[in-house]
C-alpha cells in the first residue's frame, strides 16, 4: 500500500523547487542548488534541506533574481496556476526584474556583440571612431 504524500511530510528543497515549476527536472533544480544558485534565509543550502512555510528563498534563473516565499509545500508537480499557489514573490524582488528584464531589452536593440559586425554596424563603427578623432 503506497502513502500519498501529505502536506504534512516532510519534502526535500529540490522536489519542491521542481513541483513549483522553478526547474523541469528535480536533477535541473540539485544542480543549482549545489551550485550555490539557491539560498535559504541567506545562506547557502543543500538539497536535501526541508523548506518550511515562511521561509525566504532567493533563486538565481540565468540574468533573473527571485526572492520568494514559501506559501505551501508539495511533492506532487502540478499545474502552474497551482504550482504558483505554493510561493508568493516579494514586491522588490518583482520590480527588479522588470528593471533588469527592460535594461536587456534596451540593450539588444543597439549593437550585438556575436559574430561579425554587420554592414550598418560597421558604419556606425566608423563613424564612431571619425567623431573621436576630431
Amino acid at each position: 500500500m503506497t502513502a500519498k504524500p501529505s502536506l504534512d511530510d516532510k519534502i526535500r528543497l529540490d522536489k519542491w523547487l521542481w513541483a513549483a515549476r522553478f526547474f523541469k527536472t528535480r536533477a535541473l533544480a540539485k544542480e543549482a542548488i549545489e551550485g550555490g544558485k539557491v539560498h535559504c534565509q541567506g545562506e547557502r543550502c543543500k538539497p536535501g534541506k526541508e523548506p518550511k512555510v515562511g521561509d525566504e528563498l532567493s533563486i538565481r534563473q540565468g540574468f533573473d533574481e527571485r526572492r520568494i516565499k514559501v506559501e505551501a509545500l508539495s511533492a506532487v508537480r502540478r499545474g502552474a496556476a497551482e504550482a504558483q499557489a505554493l510561493y508568493t514573490e516579494t514586491p522588490d524582488s518583482v520590480l527588479k526584474r522588470e528593471q533588469a528584464a527592460a535594461l536587456r531589452k534596451a540593450g539588444a536593440l543597439g549593437m550585438t556583440t556575436d559574430g561579425r559586425p554587420s554592414k550598418k554596424q560597421r558604419r556606425q563603427i566608423e563613424h564612431f571612431r571619425g567623431a573621436q578623432e576630431q
